[in-house]
């Protein structure tokens, strides 16, 4: 195999960058293998579900025609892998528009459900059923577009009303620009020094945990 090959369940990736017409054929012989290899360890893979999608700077884009166990994979604008849409030309907009909608839908189940309980009740409810939605893999999709992160603030803002904080100055809520910031930088130091950012140590004198 000389294209990367990533697993997750029973998800996979395989990827290469594309040079020449000889790294296309590398990558279509490493196909090849990857489906003879699974057809003698008795595993099925599913050709129509499977996709192909190519990122490149160029701006006349060649299609590219891969194949998988004799049956064509089709190509795509986008796809999702992991949880995460990705986009050939990399902007994250359609991954935004899907975390949105789903953040939407679980806050107006949480304004309903909660809509007489009590401000820390609602609080709670955000920051364990809603913002986590909001926040799935950002270390790796944080959005710079204006649009695509004042489209995620509006739905904590929304809940920052629900449960009767204040905004601006007087809001006790961390940004989700900031957390997606400390996402991105735990992710870089956690990968330069295979090292958590933060641990937990325990006072001698006290019970309490103290965290950095």
């Amino acid at each position: 195999m000389q294209s990367t090959i990533r697993l997750f369940a029973d998800d996979c990736i395989i990827y290469k960058v594309i040079r020449s017409e000889g790294d296309e054929k590398t990558l279509q012989s490493d196909l090849d293998k990857l489906w003879e290899w699974a057809s003698i360890n008795s595993m099925k893979i599913n050709p129509q579900k499977s996709k192909s999608i190519s990122s490149t700077k160029s701006r006349i884009k060649q299609s590219l025609a891969y194949s998988l166990g004799g049956n064509s994979i089709v190509e795509v604008n986008s796809c999702k892998y992991l949880g995460i849409t990705i986009k050939n030309d990399l902007n994250w907009i359609d991954h935004v528009n899907i975390t949105t909608k789903k953040g939407w839908r679980a806050l107006n189940f949480v304004m309903r459900t909660l809509k007489k309980g009590n401000n820390n009740a609602k609080k709670l409810a955000y920051t364990s059923l809603v913002r986590p939605i909001l926040e799935y893999g950002v270390a790796c999709w944080d959005p710079y577009r204006k649009c695509q992160v004042k489209a995620l603030d509006r739905i904590q803002n929304k809940a920052l009303k629900f449960a009767g904080e204040g905004r601006g100055e007087n809001c006790n809520w961390e940004s989700l620009e900031n957390r997606r910031k400390l996402a991105r930088l735990y992710a870089m130091f956690k990968t330069y020094t295979g090292k958590n950012a933060w641990k937990c140590v325990k006072k001698q004198t006290t019970e309490a945990q103290l965290c950095w």
